[in-house]
């Protein structure tokens, strides 16, 4: 099926979409200069929260993508186009990093001249050196980038020609990408986020960020794709079983963040070694537990709870709000991993956190709507798509 004008139709909402968020994106981070002035740390502590959160969406767009060509399905083929506007943001964050390279000395106790009187941090050296890091990070960034650039390319070139080898060779870069994807991001999690303690070390601190960046992929692309389904072609082919699909999904990816996130506290809750807990006690004192109590309630039970319904799943309005509630707690779950290893003794939220978390998303999110500007919305030649159209045309013409 041809989408394409349909979509083309959408290009003028788009476009005004684009330039709203990106003035809003260009004042948040010029607030957030305006605030390393006063506090040069306070900024690159809430860069770095921000940047997390949104890098973490396109990676899990790569990640979901990557899962559909090899597994298929027309769930996934309906936010195909979402999921690879949300990782060709990549190449964008890759520049956004600069200011976390620049304050490497602030966020990473092993990045100081002191390190060298810390007995354990010296044997981690060889690992958490300045220059590894960063040579690891252009790695990370190559490899995500090239394996999206591929995934785009012969997904537009099959729109037009229509030659399903392409399927093939979309399948065949998926499986070893998602390996690949799973070792990088392991070690990125590492590096960007588990050193700002390097004391302190999770086994399957890699796997919890992972399957995080899928939930907060599966959210965001599913509220955009409802809030599409108001509009041509969305309108016209998402039905009531998509829909329940979603939710599924979205409930299988709670239920798993849950369970890894349990599975970390109970391992080192049993463990109870001196290297291992002071991570728990930072984020269960001086404020910081009712974040804590919020992600149980909030990010697991709540959502839990309605998306086992067929109903919460198949009512666009109560899956929005449900997939919406989700979302948000994606922002507290970060917040909450990352800025109480500069704040252990009392919760803090800073001005900043907020206006670098709109000016990293302003221009994370005028990248996705570019992405999605002048292509069709829905990928075309798609056997799942085709055989769903079909098959509901089938079920129209036997009704009449």
């Amino acid at each position: 099926m041809n989408f394409l004008k349909e979509s083309e139709n959408l290009t003028p909402r788009l476009k005004s979409i684009q330039q709203r968020v990106l003035i809003a994106g260009v004042v948040g981070l010029v607030l957030a200069f305006v605030g390393a002035i006063f506090n040069k740390d306070q900024f690159f502590q809430s860069y770095l929260f921000a940047y997390i959160f949104w890098i973490q969406i396109a990676i899990g767009g790569l990640i979901i993508n990557m899962i559909h060509h090899v597994a298929g399905g027309a769930w996934s083929a309906l936010l195909q186009r979402l999921l690879e506007a949300a990782m060709l943001v990549l190449p964008i964050m890759a520049a956004l990093f600069l200011p976390i390279l620049i304050g490497m000395e602030t966020l990473y106790p092993w990045a100081r001249p002191d390190a060298v009187n810390d007995h354990i941090l010296q044997q981690k050296a060889p690992y958490l050196s300045v220059p590894f890091f960063i040579a690891r990070t252009v790695f990370y960034f190559i490899a995500w980038i090239a394996i999206a650039y591929f995934l785009r390319k012969w997904s537009l070139e099959r729109d037009k020609s229509g030659d399903q080898t392409l399927a093939i060779r979309l399948k065949n870069l998926s499986a070893p990408g998602i390996l690949i994807l799973g070792i990088t991001i392991t070690f990125a999690s590492v590096d960007w986020m588990m050193s700002l303690e390097p004391h302190w070390y999770s086994t399957i601190y890699g796997m919890r960020f992972g399957i995080s960046a899928f939930v907060s992929a599966l959210s965001f692309v599913i509220l955009v794709a409802l809030w599409l389904r108001k509009y041509k072609p969305f309108s016209e082919i998402v039905t009531t079983k998509n829909l329940n699909d979603w939710g599924s999904f979205l409930l299988a990816g709670v239920m798993l963040w849950a369970y890894i996130a349990f599975s970390q506290y109970l391992i080192i809750w049993s463990g109870n070694l001196k290297e291992e807990i002071p991570w728990y006690i930072k984020r269960t004192e001086g404020g910081w537990q009712w974040l804590g109590l919020a992600l149980i309630f909030i990010h697991f039970i709540l959502p839990f709870a309605f998306l086992l319904t067929r109903n919460a799943r198949r009512t666009p309005d109560l899956l929005m709000k449900v997939t919406a509630m989700v979302f948000i707690m994606r922002i507290i779950d970060i917040y909450w991993r990352i800025t109480p290893a500069f704040y252990p003794e009392q919760f803090h939220l800073g001005w900043v956190d907020i206006v670098a978390w709109i000016g990293i998303g302003g221009l994370w999110l005028a990248m996705f709507t570019r992405n999605l500007t002048g292509k069709s919305l829905l990928p075309m030649n798609d056997p799942f798509l085709e055989e769903k159209t079909h098959h509901e045309h089938q079920e129209v013409s036997h009704a009449h």
